[in-house]
């Protein structure tokens, strides 16, 4: 047997053992819905799901959505174990792109379980996780722009933390939110600035690096916190940005509440995701970082400034780690507190390798961890039968099951992590 014929059969049989996986794990949900939520709901109970935000007047008013809870459940477990019947049929070609729907028919049914005889809203859901994404998909973003030049940013959560804990007091003794934003990407980008030197001028080991500007920056907010922000607490009270409908966009039906109400931060959110797509993928600039991030040496002989690219990169990286910080503050709660950033800045750079490092890629994942955060605190107001302690744990436990599946199968930049020695 020729070596090309042996390779084609390990692929066939790799790719059947695939097949088999998927249509095993799709029958899996299917009996888990069954079991789990269809057995014990009762069969005159139904689930609303309110489709008008909750606290806001809307010109267009939809209907709600009013469904019989058991049969629901039964419908989405029909359909579950029928695509995973089918893929067991055809295991020789696994179909991948049913994991979409089959995880969408889960959700579904667990929040058809959950509000039974009673009703869940449905538009302050998808609202709640665009906003407890908008700090996760920002630290996301920041790891795109220093990993697609090849530095690895362990650091974002001490960035996070510093830019909050500066923008909270600029903002309380200036009276300006502008004046505490700016303070914040400036403070985002120092630190973007020393991870630079100890990575590219220093070629200190990039994880080491990181990890100490995080321990330095959780030292010294905690410092702060605890010695002045405690004690005075004029100087913890920034205030926040209110929301700014826009004009028209906002009176749409689900999507105008969603997207076009929310403060200034997350609309620079969306405006930035626009352009660091354009910039990575449509540009000079984008093809040099890329062309850096995967092979700096061909790159520098070609012309291109490799440590310049590179330190570029990692202090705007900076500025939007900081950016992300001035969101728990000037578009959250208006308030510093300890280690207020809660692993946010590490969960980012799960988004980030979930969404195979790319902006838009990057920033879906991290609507993925911010529904994991809403559902938790939603499924608390509906007295869900689960202990409190699970359902805080919930986005930790979605970030460890996306990283084993992921890790593995994403490929990283090829020069990612590794210092380049100019020749």
């Amino acid at each position: 047997m020729t070596a090309i014929a042996m390779t084609k059969q390990a692929k066939s049989t790799v790719s059947t053992r695939r097949g088999y996986i998927l249509g095993i794990l799709y029958v899996l949900v299917g009996l888990a819905i069954l079991v789990l939520f269809a057995r014990g709901t009762g069969v005159d109970l139904q689930t609303t799901f309110g489709m008008n935000p909750g606290r806001r007047t809307q010109a267009i008013r939809i209907p709600d959505a009013v469904v019989p809870s058991r049969n629901t459940l039964y419908l989405l477990s029909a359909l579950s174990l029928i695509m995973g019947i089918w893929q067991l049929s055809r295991s020789q070609r696994p179909a991948t792109w049913m994991l979409g729907p089959i995880s969408l028919f889960f959700v579904l049914a667990f929040l058809t379980w959950a509000a039974r005889g009673g009703s869940l809203n449905m538009v302050g859901m998808l609202e709640s996780t665009l906003l407890r994404a908008t700090p996760i998909a920002l630290a996301a973003l920041s790891g795109v722009m220093c990993e697609r030049s090849g530095v690895v940013n362990i650091a974002i959560e001490g960035m996070m933390l510093s830019a909050a804990c500066t923008a909270t007091i600029v903002g309380s003794l200036t009276h300006n939110l502008w004046f505490a934003l700016f303070s914040a990407l400036i403070a985002g980008g120092l630190l973007g600035g020393l991870l630079a030197i100890f990575a590219i001028r220093f070629k200190v080991d990039q994880i080491i690096s990181g990890t100490a500007i995080n321990i330095l920056s959780t030292g010294a907010t905690s410092f702060i916190s605890a010695r002045f922000l405690a004690v005075y607490q004029e100087l913890n009270n920034p205030g926040k940005f209110t929301g700014v409908p826009i004009p028209l966009l906002s009176k749409i039906p689900v999507v105008g509440p969603i997207f076009f109400e929310n403060n200034v931060l997350l609309y620079m959110l969306l405006l930035l995701l626009v352009i660091m797509h354009v910039m990575l993928f449509y540009t000079r600039w984008g093809l040099r970082t890329r062309a850096v991030g995967e092979h700096p040496r061909a790159a520098d002989t070609l012309g291109i400034n490799v440590f310049k690219i590179r330190y570029v990169n990692v202090i705007l990286g900076g500025m939007v780690a900081g950016l992300s910080g001035a969101w728990l503050i000037l578009g959250s709660v208006g308030r510093f507190d300890e280690l207020m950033s809660a692993g946010k800045g590490f969960i980012g750079l799960a988004a980030m390798i979930f969404g195979k490092w790319t902006p838009l890629g990057a920033f879906t994942s991290s609507l993925l961890f911010g529904f994991a955060d809403s559902l938790q605190a939603k499924l608390q107001i509906l007295k869900v039968p689960i202990p409190s302690e699970f359902l805080l744990m919930a986005p930790y436990l979605v970030t460890m099951v996306v990283l084993a599946g992921v890790v593995g199968r994403a490929a990283a930049p090829a020069a990612d992590g590794q210092p380049y020695e100019k020749q």
